[in-house]
């Protein structure tokens, strides 16, 4: 029998109060007193995983070590504690019914009915359990996607009540998180909103242990008294996480709070060492006190939306904290980008990232930012698909390929560069059949990439298709264009790098996956680096 302790995460009153943020910090403070910790997302939606979602639809994929295509929020699982997630880490709703539909095939039901109690909730429970069956972790943190109420949700929250009952009340229990709005008409806070939701939660069977209030404003010691007698919670379990300047303020507010040892005492756990959080706040202190600003431009096409670069972004944030720097990321919109506004919208920038993508959709505007910065000699990050346009760009530029492209946007091209892999040709479904997950690349003995990484084998993660064509090696990679970086096992290109550049890289892979806060990627740290250089020059 497993001795895990569970902790059940939920939401109410409205969607995007930050659940996964509570969830990594709450496991970030409980794995500085040398808890064993990790988190896992349940989301109430149909499709099997996120890897088909449009990035406006639910923001990034994130993509695992396993080749796992996953929420966005094991993002910040990673990177605020450092661990590795796994395909267990995230199940949807689509996953569990493909589950035990595939159960029902094969006849595992004995002819019963299957309904969604018990047959939905007992694989539910199954997978929630998965992970504390390998007696690897003391705690595991369940987030359960969406609001309390939601018709899609009640399965998860069935099943999370008969889980509480089976484990016992020491070995699990509910943070609840709401929202505490503020009136401004009325200038008050208003707690009617968290009353009904805690009342919702208790209707299908579950009481919240804490209150983890999201609020613009401090709580009163009146209004902690109040919602503590109205939600049936311990005054010391209404925690306050106020607005914050940046989401990894938020371990140290929730330590403020004392959230972990309500959960602690909940669960009648010791610590097993005190937790200081030293690393976290030497990050945060030189995160918050730069010695210097640089603008770094993201060029892509979801820019709309933040969170379509999630992991781009917060890599940025670790690199700038360890060079000291300010990294002002300037938003390009690859599509809007021409000859005519091109110096308008680069001029100012110390380095451009080009981002990953999928279809024709404004690669004519990633090309257009390559060229620029590569003649200027501008630092250049291209990332996936922006690696592909990196080679496209010289091919036609440099090289004089006028018709070279990728068979992603032209599939007839006469010169593609870029082509569909060989493993792909005969795939029809989209959903998880990519290149994914971490493959071995070797690093050439005199190029950039070996002195950043300082090894000479690294392994990254991958979400592609296409790859560079093998066939016209010999016809690109010339003038000091060279590729850096190959997989042993396919003699995939995975790097190619610029020389008599300051700094021109492009990579296959997803680096930006790998960086954390304790671990900055070193790409990201090396390439701001080039880029505050650059802007000291500039002046």
């Amino acid at each position: 029998m497993s001795n895990t302790k569970y902790i059940f995460v939920t939401g109410g009153v409205t969607s995007s109060l930050g659940k996964g943020i509570i969830a990594a910090s709450l496991a970030k403070l409980l794995q500085s007193q040398k808890f064993s910790v990790t988190i896992q997302k349940f989301d109430p939606y149909l499709n099997v995983d996120p890897g088909t979602l449009n990035p406006y639809e639910h923001g990034e994929c994130y993509v695992t070590d396993d080749g796992a295509e996953t929420d966005l929020d094991l993002g910040h699982y990673e990177r605020f504690l450092n661990v590795r997630t796994s395909q267990a880490n995230n199940v949807t709703t689509g996953r569990i019914y493909q589950s035990v539909i595939e159960k029902e095939r094969r006849g595992e039901f004995l002819g019963k009915t299957v309904q969604v109690v018990p047959h939905i909730t007992n694989e539910i429970k199954e997978r929630i359990l998965l992970l504390g069956q390998t007696n690897q972790y003391d705690i595991i943190i369940t987030e359960i996607g969406g609001t309390v109420g939601d018709i899609e949700s009640l399965p998860y929250i069935e099943a999370v009540r008969q889980l509480i009952y089976e484990l016992g009340d020491n070995n699990a229990m509910t943070i609840h998180l709401t929202l505490i709005p503020f009136l401004s008409a009325a200038r008050e806070l208003k707690t009617k909103p968290t009353q009904h939701s805690v009342k919702t939660l208790m209707e299908s069977g579950i009481k919240a242990d804490v209150l983890v209030c999201r609020t613009e404003h401090n709580l009163s010691e009146d209004l902690r008294k109040k919602l503590a007698l109205f939600c049936n919670v311990k005054y010391e379990a209404v925690i306050q996480s106020i607005d914050v300047d940046t989401i990894y303020d938020v371990p140290i507010k929730m330590q403020q709070e004392k959230l972990d040892q309500v959960v602690l005492n909940r669960l009648n756990l010791k610590p097993l060492e005190l937790s200081d959080l030293k690393q976290w706040k030497r990050f945060l202190k030189k995160y918050k006190n730069p010695k210097a600003n640089i603008k770094i431009g993201l060029v892509g096409k979801y820019i709309e939306l933040q969170d379509s670069y999630k992991s781009i972004r917060e890599a940025f944030i670790h690199a700038g904290a360890e060079n000291e720097v300010n990294v002002e990321v300037v938003n390009i919109h690859s599509e809007y980008l021409n000859e005519r506004n091109l110096l308008e919208k680069l001029n100012q920038i110390d380095g451009i990232l080009v981002a990953p993508g999928f279809g024709e959709r404004g690669v004519e505007g990633k090309i257009k930012s390559i060229e620029y910065v590569r003649k200027n000699k501008i630092p250049f990050f291209g990332i996936c698909l922006g690696m592909q346009m990196a080679v496209i760009e010289y091919c036609r530029n440099e090289l004089g390929f006028l018709k070279a492209n990728s068979t992603e946007m032209i599939p007839e091209t006469k010169f593609p560069v870029i082509d569909l892999m060989e493993s792909q040709k005969n795939i029809i479904n989209k959903g998880g059949t990519m290149r994914l997950g971490s493959w071995e690349c070797v690093l050439s003995s005199d190029s950039l990439v070996k002195k950043i990484y300082e090894k000479k084998s690294i392994s990254e993660r991958h979400r592609h298709r296409y790859e560079f064509n093998e066939k016209y090696k010999n016809d690109v990679f010339v003038k000091g264009f060279t590729p850096t970086g190959i997989n042993p096992e396919t003699g995939l290109i995975e790097i190619i790098e610029l020389n008599n550049h300051p700094w021109f890289i492009g990579v296959q892979f997803h680096p930006e996956y790998r960086s954390t806060v304790s671990n900055p990627h070193p790409l990201f740290v090396s390439f701001v680096n080039a880029c505050l250089n650059f802007s000291i020059k500039k002046k």
